[in-house]
């Protein structure tokens, strides 16, 4: 296969004119108004390309430009910061409330009717990185999946949580798990070692299907994916001649690829009803608060 990657010293490495970082800005606020949200990774990736008229250089440094563009263009308004993905930093929260009816209309919007109820299989997404985690959050939350992003070889005390939140259910239908990482020595090896650990912790009676969806060989030439040489130092996988970050692939077939996948182990229509049942339930609930409301005024 030959590599598509190309070595930082073919690019400038001379300051950027006014003009040439306006170009580099407009390439940047073009690739999130078509998709977003990506995460800054993403967007360093698509930034590589040499066929665009400002391309950057695929290192640190290039990470490091891209990164700073960014911060500049949501600072100066001219990018939303909701088009930005980024799982890495999450505060936690108390929530308190001011009475009961308070309290169920909040809940309310918060309903979602089971789409699995009558699927064969239960679904979960594991990612290799948060930044990949970050950008089908919201793909996994309405299709109602369970996202965990592992953080490359996933410890064995969050492996083995994951696994006995499911042996405590009572539903023992088969588990299909869909992965995403890195295609890199390393890379390859994390879903074979993340498998391996999850079916010696998960009950023997169920069914365990496992699959990389993201990245592999054939994605590479697919789509145009840029690669780089393995290093010589690194002894492992020896059939893996290069390494392509699932960062890579952009965003948007990314989720495609997900959603189409997990959108096949569901019933049909399964995401339209779920929405029918979700808004009268809704509305039931709404009822209630208005009972509380009258309940607490008298």
């Amino acid at each position: 296969m030959t590599s598509k990657f190309y070595r930082a010293s073919t690019l400038k490495r001379t300051r950027r004119t006014d003009a040439q970082i306006d170009q580099l800005d407009q390439q940047i606020i073009s690739v999130l108004e078509q998709d977003h949200p990506q995460s800054v990774r993403h967007i360093f990736y698509r930034m590589t390309d040499p066929r665009l008229p400002e391309p950057v250089e695929k290192s640190d440094r290039g990470y490091r430009h891209v990164q700073d563009r960014c911060v500049k263009l949501r600072r100066a308004g001219k990018i939303p910061y909701n088009w930005f993905a980024d799982l890495s930093r999450r505060g936690h929260f108390v929530s308190t409330f001011d009475d009961a009816s308070d309290f169920v209309k909040r809940m309310a919007g918060l309903y979602r009717s089971d789409l699995w109820r009558d699927a064969d299989y239960r679904c979960e997404v594991w990612a290799e990185s948060r930044s990949i985690a970050s950008v089908i959050l919201n793909d996994c939350n309405q299709l109602a999946v369970d996202l965990y992003p592992c953080g490359g070889f996933s410890s064995l005390s969050f492996i083995h949580e994951a696994a006995e939140s499911l042996n405590r259910s009572k539903n023992n239908r088969p588990l299909q798990v869909f992965y995403i990482g890195d295609y890199d020595a390393a890379g390859v090896l994390i879903d074979v070692s993340l498998k391996r650990e999850l079916r010696a912790h998960l009950k023997n009676d169920i069914e365990l299907h496992f699959e990389r969806i993201g990245i592999n060989a054939d994605q590479v030439d697919e789509y145009d994916l840029p690669t780089k040489p393995r290093k010589e130092s690194d002894k492992r996988s020896q059939h893996i001649n290069f390494s392509v970050e699932a960062e890579s692939m952009p965003a948007n077939i990314l989720r495609g690829i997900l959603r189409s996948k997990v959108e096949n182990l569901l019933p049909h229509n399964a995401l339209e009803v779920a929405k029918v049942a979700e808004k009268a339930e809704r509305n039931h609930l709404m009822y209630m608060v208005d009972f509380l409301r009258g309940e607490l005024s008298d």
